[in-house]
């Protein structure tokens, strides 16, 4: 308190005694022991009020010892056990933990990280990840700005996150107890498979595997591709110290529609401590992107020729080029080129209107355009028996689908009658029509989308010319071909929106987070945001069957199905709200990632204790790690003077004294009378 603060709790109390002086002792002229006793309650009741008034601060000193922390992160994943380490890896952090001298000189904390980190969790060795440098992020905010060691129990095999040899910070020393056989161990491992997540069926689909070898010696082996019992691919391979990785190129047959699990295999005659990583399991989903195409024409025209050959560069495209009185059922073609539709076409046209099937109109001088006029609503035609050629403009804010320009401008004209033509519905023009260096302001090529129909329409003949000029400029097909792909795949594509969209993988590897998201829509394909989406999983194998809610997220909903065993799974999706319901099948292929390793990874270990002036330790070691730290000046308890400032004002005994002898002086006023 400073010296006012003294000078006016003096002034207080003096104000207090002669205040009760006055009121019970002065003008009472008696000095009775009950006129003494309630001068001396007032006394404290004008104290305590004129105290409450000054509100003096009181200042209390102690002191605080700071002991250096000292967290044991013992690694808690699948290979310690798999590596026969998790008896005495529990030993090791038992020992360090309960160390008295540890204990004294430092503040103990035991942590366990596996692909996550927990504090004070006995470990069970059942991680499927190792993430040692989440655990190093979770220390820097647990310990900001103090300098102190971390004993890192461990086989220093990480499998997720960064690289924790740059992981720990600056002012950390990291000692490192390893656990694990050190000594080179025969072993041989099929460490990546790296191949496309699709490939289309009839195709070839290429594969990159990365094989590997610890060892000394010389080892012949054999590599194999294997799909159920049947060897698809198998080559010899042979390695030894100077060649102790390899990389093997196979390029695989897309046979059948669907989820297709393959085998990576590596055998040979040598025993082997781990077989476990010889083997690797890889999914490809092969796609049927097959589009039957069906070109309807009247008249026989180079055009038609040319667009066949256009669309089958594309091998999952099947062109047939057939009269309109040839045409059998819609339903087995996927898109309609309707090539110069006349009155021939009317039955087509009717029957397309209950097929629904998306259609690539083109015209020219041989079109009924009235035809035409009955039977869409995209363009108005109102055209001439005048022959006009057509030149063209392509429109860069054209967005429906991304296509850049060929070089349309330079293309030969295309034949078309000449007249007034008007759009009305919902159109993107790709291409506008020029005659010579005037702008029409009308289209010559124009696409629609609308909900789940889409169309295209080429107004002019002979683009079988336009194809020409591309191989005349560019001594190939190539850029043309890509052109009418698009444009085909624009139309083969008729996905309608859906009220519920659910995106999940086909495949997932044993150990990886498995997650499953969604997104419901209202009436007007708005984001939904009180969704209630639940998702029933099943187990093909057994029939076991289990169902969890999603959780709301940032513009979807989410569900993690983790700790699923390796198998075939099928599920559905159900919106509450909207009855909504999708279906879908995934697999979970037999890969435990934990299970790979046959060594502590040693030299990185290593570099992470150079990096941090820490030191290497093994379990053998352990007394003179305990030593080291019990011994070390670098790290020592800080005392702390701890000043405390309170109010008096917030002193509640205070209020109570306060109370009392206001009570207490009422109570003996009103038993003698004196009220």
């Amino acid at each position: 308190m400073t010296a006012t603060t003294v000078l006016l709790i003096i002034v207080a109390a003096l104000a207090a005694l002669g205040l009760s002086f006055y009121q019970y002792l002065f003008r009472a002229k008696s000095r009775s022991k009950m006129h003494l006793f309630l001068a001396f309650l007032r006394t404290v009741t004008w104290f305590a009020v004129f105290l409450l008034l000054i509100n003096p601060v009181i200042t209390r000193k102690d002191l605080e010892t700071v002991k250096t922390p000292l967290p044991i992160l013992v690694d808690n994943s699948q290979s310690i056990k798999e590596l026969g380490q998790d008896t005495l890896a529990k030993q090791l952090a038992e020992r360090l933990a309960s160390d008295k001298s540890l204990k004294d000189k430092y503040d103990v904390q035991q942590y366990t990280f596996a692909e996550g980190f927990e504090s004070g969790k006995a470990p069970d060795f059942k991680g499927k990840q190792t993430h040692i440098s989440l655990a190093a992020d979770n220390l820097k905010q647990l310990y900001r700005n103090t300098t102190y060691p971390v004993v890192l129990l461990t086989d220093g095999n990480q499998t997720i996150g960064n690289d924790y040899v740059y992981s720990f910070t600056q002012n950390t020393s990291v000692y490192p107890l390893v656990v694990g056989d050190t000594a080179t161990v025969l072993d041989l491992k099929v460490a990546q498979v790296n191949v496309n997540k699709y490939a289309f069926l009839k195709n070839k689909f290429p594969a990159e595997m990365f094989l590997q070898y610890n060892g000394n010696k010389t080892v012949n082996a054999v590599f194999s591709v294997m799909q159920g019992n049947s060897t698809l691919f198998k080559q010899n391979v042979q390695f030894s110290a100077s060649k102790r990785a390899q990389a093997v190129q196979v390029l695989l047959d897309a046979e059948k529609v669907g989820v297709q699990t393959y085998s990576a295999v590596l055998t040979s005659a040598e025993p082997e401590k781990n077989r476990y990583n010889n083997t690797k399991n890889f999914a490809v989903e092969v796609i049927d992107q097959r589009s039957e195409v069906a070109i309807i024409s009247a008249i026989n025209h180079p055009d038609l020729g040319a667009l066949k050959r256009s669309i089958e560069t594309n091998q999952q495209r099947k062109v047939t080029v057939l009269k309109p009185n040839e045409v059998k059922s819609l339903q087995d073609y996927n898109v309609l080129i309707l090539y110069q539709p006349n009155a021939s076409f009317r039955t087509i046209l009717e029957q397309n209107k209950n097929a629904g099937l998306n259609t690539f109109t083109i015209t020219g001088l041989n079109t009924d355009f009235n035809l035409l006029n009955q039977n869409q609503d995209l363009l108005s035609f109102r055209m001439s028996t005048q022959k006009e050629n057509y030149l063209t403009d392509f429109n860069s804010q054209f967005n429906l689908f991304a296509l850049t320009d060929i070089g349309f401008a330079g293309f030969p004209p295309l034949e078309n009658p000449f007249g007034t033509i008007t759009v009305k519905g919902n159109a993107n023009v790709l291409l506008n029509a020029r005659v010579r260096n005037t702008a029409t302001g009308a289209p010559l090529m124009v696409f629609s989308e609308n909900g789940a129909k889409r169309s295209a329409m080429l107004l002019g003949e002979n683009i079988w010319k336009w194809r020409m000029e591309t191989h005349i400029n560019t001594k190939t097909y190539e850029q043309f071909d890509i052109f009418m792909d698009k444009t085909i795949q624009f139309l083969a594509s008729n996905t309608k929106r859906k009220s519920l969209v659910v995106n999940n993988e086909s495949f997932y590897n044993s150990g990886e987070v498995i997650s499953i998201s969604a997104q419901a829509f209202n009436k007007n394909y708005e984001f939904e945001e009180n969704a209630r989406i639940t998702i029933q999983l099943k187990n093909k194998q057994n029939n076991a069957t289990k169902t969890y809610d999603f959780l709301k997220g940032s513009g979807e909903y989410k569900v993690n199905l983790d700790g699923l065993e390796a198998g075939q799974y099928s599920f559905t999706v159900k919106d509450a709200a909207s009855n909504s319901t999708y279906a879908g099948n995934f697999e979970v292929l037999d890969f435990e990632i934990e299970k790979q390793f046959v060594n502590p990874d040693l030299p990185r270990l290593q570099q992470t204790a150079a990096n941090t002036n820490g030191a290497v330790y093994y379990p053998d070691k352990v007394d003179e790690l305990v030593k080291f730290l019990a011994q070390n000046d670098n790290y020592k308890a800080i005392q702390k003077e701890i000043i405390k400032k309170s109010p008096l004002i917030d002193w509640l005994w205070l209020l109570v004294i306060l109370s009392v002898t206001l009570a207490t002086e009422w109570f003996v006023r009103k038993y003698n009378g004196l009220l």
